[in-house]
Order: C-alpha cells, then structure tokens, then sequence
C-alpha cells in the first residue's frame, strides 16, 4: 500500500485565532506561560479549517507549530473538539527559541526524507518564503487578520 502525501498545517493563524491572547505579548516582559495557556479558548478560523478537511479527503493531514512541546495535551483536545482530521503534531522543543522559519523548515525537511509533501499551509510570511526556497509547495493562510504581535512572536522571540 502506498503511503499518502502528506498536507502540513500550521495552527496560530492558520487553523486557529489566537488574536484574543496577543495582549500578554504586547507587555515587557511577555508572559509566555499566559499566552499558551489561552490557546485552549482559541475559536477555529473557518476558511483554514475546511481547507484541512478538504486536504484530507486525498492526504494526509499533519500539523506542525512554533509551539512548544508542553502544550501537545491541550493542543491535541484543541484540535479534536473543533473537528479536524486526527494526523501527527510536530512541536517545538520547550527550549527551542529559534525563528519559526529555521525550526519549522528543519522538521519539514526531516519528515521529507521519508514523505512527500503536498502542501505547506502556514500564515507567517518568512516561513511561506523558506518552504518555498526549499521546494516545499506553499498555501498562505491570508485568512485571519494580520498581527505584528504574532509576527514579532514568530520571527524575533522564537517561541510560536
């Protein structure tokens, strides 16, 4: 049996709003452990969703996020209670505080070795444009309104 290509979606931005937990971002210093907390009460962005379950009639779906490991149990209830295909979760080591472009591209490139990708489905710019240079097929996620806050979280402070 052939192995099916794998569809790789991000979450904050991409499959979730995280919009309403940027406020503890926005204060020095940045209350991390707050921010990740309130992922639980992040609603489901519509469009990346049905792009998920759309993918998952011919892939398989696969998630991969900036953050950290210590959130995989709330992240994996997140994800089964707003109905998206089950599928492996990759996550940043608790102590990884890399750009979200070098974390997420060396994970990519790992699971490539031994998958074909489909797509990338991401929200932040800087990763689209790494996947891309890498060969990686890219789906932006313009769909939830754009963050500096997050941006900032992505790029600079490496930790989602």
């Amino acid at each position: 049996m052939t192995t099916r290509p794998l569809a790789v979606f991000d979450l904050d931005g991409t499959l979730a709003d995280s919009s309403h937990r940027q406020h503890w971002l926005q204060r020095t210093p940045r209350d991390w452990k707050a921010f990740f907390a309130a992922a639980t009460d992040d609603p489901p962005l519509a469009e990346g969703v049905a792009l998920a379950l759309r993918h998952a009639e011919d892939c398989e779906v696969g998630y991969l996020t900036g953050r950290p490991e210590r959130c995989r149990r709330d992240t994996l209830t997140w994800l089964a209670q707003h109905g998206l295909p089950e599928g492996k979760l990759w996550m940043r080591p608790d102590n990884d505080r890399r750009p979200a472009r070098h974390t997420k591209l060396e994970i990519l490139r790992r699971i490539a070795r031994d998958r074909e990708i489909r797509h990338v489905v991401d929200d932040d710019e800087l990763v689209c444009e790494a996947c891309e240079k890498a060969g990686f097929p890219v789906i932006r996620a313009r769909w939830a309104t754009p963050s500096d806050t997050l941006r900032d979280a992505q790029q600079r402070a490496g930790r989602t």
